[in-house]
C-alpha cells in the first residue's frame, strides 16, 4: 500500500511534472489536489501536512495525466471563470478566453442600461457572452444560438445555474432558427481558424468545428457577413471576433455584404481582435 504523502510535497511534485505543459503549473497543480480530495483551494493552504490517501492519490493521478496530455484544465475541473462568472465547460464547448471579455465589453458600451434590446448570440458553445450580456442588461432579451446540440445543452445549464430568466437557448445552423426576427445587437465568436494552422496541435482537446473556420478560417465570417444582414435592426450593430491578422480580410468581406461604419478592435495584448459594422437605417 502507497504510504500517504502530505498535501504540501504532493503539490511540489505536481508542480514539477506540470511545468512543461502548463504556464501556470503551481495553480494548475493546485486546484487538481484540491478537486482529488473534493475541497476548496483554500484548504489546501490552511493544512499542507495532512495526508493524502491511497484513493485520493489515485484520483490525482488520473486528473494529473490528462492535464499532462494536454487537456485545459476547464475540462478537468469542469468549470472557467469569465467575466467573473463561474461557468460550465465541456469538451463539446470552448473554453472562454480573455479575448473574449474584448467583445462583450464592447457589446455593453454599445447597449444603454435601462435597453430593452432584442441580443443575438451565434455560435454561443457554453453561453459565455450571452449570459454576461443577460446579467448585465437584465431589461434585454437574449437570444443564444449554436449548432451543437451538446454545446447548447451546456449554455442552457449555465443560464439556469445562474438564475437568468432573459436568455433564450435554441439549437440550430447559425442564423437558421431566428429567421423573421431583427435584432439590434448580433454578437459572435465564430470558429476562425485556418485548417492547417500549427496552432490547433495544442488545441485538440477542443471542439475542432467550434475552431476552424476553412482554408483561410473566414468560412463562418462569410456566412455571418451575408446572412446577418436580413436579422439586424435599423441601425443595429454586427460584432464579430476574429484573429489578429484578419482584420483587413474581415473588413473586405463586410464591405462586399454592405455593411458601413466598420472598425476594429485590438483586445489586450494589442492585436486585431473585434470588428463592428452597422447597417443603416432604410438600407435595403
Amino acid at each position: 500500500m502507497t504510504e500517504p504523502t502530505s498535501i504540501n510535497s504532493i503539490v511540489s511534485d505536481a508542480t514539477t511534472r506540470l511545468v512543461d505543459v502548463s504556464e501556470s503549473a503551481r495553480l494548475d497543480a493546485e486546484l487538481l489536489v484540491a478537486r482529488s480530495i473534493n475541497m476548496p483551494r483554500s484548504y489546501l493552504f490552511a493544512h499542507p501536512e495532512d495526508k493524502l490517501d491511497e484513493s485520493a492519490q489515485q484520483r490525482l493521478e488520473h486528473i494529473l495525466e490528462r492535464r499532462l496530455r494536454g487537456e485545459p484544465m476547464a475540462y478537468i475541473t469542469g468549470f472557467k471563470e469569465f467575466w467573473s462568472l463561474e461557468l460550465v465547460v465541456s469538451p463539446a464547448t470552448l473554453v472562454p478566453r480573455p479575448e473574449t471579455e474584448i467583445l462583450v465589453s464592447l457589446a455593453l458600451q454599445a447597449i444603454p442600461r435601462q435597453a430593452e434590446w432584442q441580443v443575438l448570440d451565434l455560435g454561443t458553445g457554453c453561453g459565455a457572452i450571452a449570459v454576461v450580456i443577460a446579467s448585465e442588461r437584465r431589461n434585454c432579451e437574449i437570444t443564444a444560438v449554436d449548432s451543437s446540440v451538446d454545446a447548447i445543452a451546456v449554455a442552457r445549464q449555465n443560464v439556469r445555474q445562474l438564475d437568468l430568466s432573459n436568455v433564450t437557448c435554441l439549437d440550430g445552423d447559425w442564423t437558421d432558427p431566428v429567421q423573421n426576427r431583427q435584432f439590434k445587437v448580433i454578437l459572435s465568436n465564430p470558429p476562425y481558424v485556418r485548417a492547417d494552422d500549427a496552432a490547433l496541435e495544442s488545441l485538440r482537446a477542443e471542439p475542432r468545428k467550434a475552431l476552424v473556420a476553412g482554408a483561410d478560417g473566414l468560412d463562418a465570417i462569410r456566412i455571418l457577413a451575408n446572412d446577418c444582414v436580413s436579422i439586424i435592426a435599423d441601425d443595429g450593430v454586427l460584432m464579430l471576433e476574429h484573429g489578429a491578422d484578419q482584420k483587413n480580410s474581415v473588413a473586405d468581406i463586410l464591405t462586399s455584404c454592405a455593411w458601413e461604419q466598420i472598425q476594429c478592435h485590438k483586445d489586450f495584448a494589442g492585436n486585431p481582435r473585434v470588428t463592428l459594422a452597422r447597417r443603416s437605417a432604410g438600407q435595403p
